[in-house]
């Protein structure tokens, strides 16, 4: 192993315990600092990519940096409302703790503990795959990019909700800048009692890809971009992509 694959690994070995530490109070944290409006821009992610995706049966969902489980939970409501079944709804993360909460809160979905770039799954079984703000944590994206790629059915859809760098700062932008860097580490921060961990989360924003980046980097990995679009005074973005 080099020693930019060493740090590399280094890299993601602390963000996945950093991630273990804040797991019992991440739910909490992110309901606070968002004021619940992430739920919307979850609900519209679903909903967007079953309409492009346009099957009322679909075999897998994978949802990878799945965390304490959320996402696969609306994946699962929005089905239901749009009379949609899944046979199976799996969620990846290489974080023990956070796996352990979304255990708790929803035992029936399926869990394999691992990278964004190990899925261990077999080819081309997945309709859908998604990864709701966990992408930045990834240190190899190409490479997840690529692992995504092969996971997915053809013409299966990888679904991306992101903290996105944005390079033309408007006084909208900056003023939500003042917030993720000057209030929202507080707020996690005594929430979880884990500063470090809600200092990365703007500091991770700053160091991100563009989203004229990211759509490179899928299509570069076999995709097509479908949909793009930013929530919030562009705090959020959503981008969807099918797989060729």
């Amino acid at each position: 192993m080099s020693i930019l694959e060493q740090e590399g690994e280094q890299k993601q070995e602390k963000i996945v315990s950093m991630f273990d530490d804040i797991a019992p109070t991440y739910d909490t944290a992110n309901r606070v600092m968002s004021m619940g409006v992430d739920i919307s821009w979850r609900k519209k992610a679903c909903d967007l990519a079953f309409n492009y995706y346009g099957q009322n049966r679909l075999d897998r969902i994978i949802d990878v940096a799945c965390g304490t489980g959320d996402m696969m939970g609306y994946w699962q409501k929005q089905a239901q409302k749009a009379n949609i079944t899944i046979a199976e709804l799996i969620g990846v993360d290489p974080s023990n703790g956070m796996v352990d909460v979304a255990r708790q809160k929803f035992p029936d979905f399926h869990y394999h503990i691992s990278k964004a770039t190990e899925i261990p799954l077999e080819d081309a079984t997945a309709d859908i795959l998604s990864i709701t703000y966990g992408i930045r944590n990834v240190v190899e994206r190409q490479e997840a990019f690529y692992e995504f790629n092969r996971a997915l059915k053809q013409n299966g859809l990888v679904v991306i909700l992101e903290f996105m760098k944005d390079e033309n700062k408007t006084l909208l932008k900056k003023l939500r800048d003042v917030y993720m860097h000057k209030i929202l580490p507080y707020v996690g921060g005594a929430i979880s009692k884990n500063l470090e961990a809600y200092t990365y989360l703007p500091d991770s924003i700053e160091s991100f890809v563009t989203i004229q980046g990211m759509q490179k980097e899928l299509e570069k990995a076999g995709f097509e971009i479908v949909h793009t679009q930013s929530f919030s005074m562009d705090i959020s973005t959503l981008m969807i992509a099918r797989k060729k």
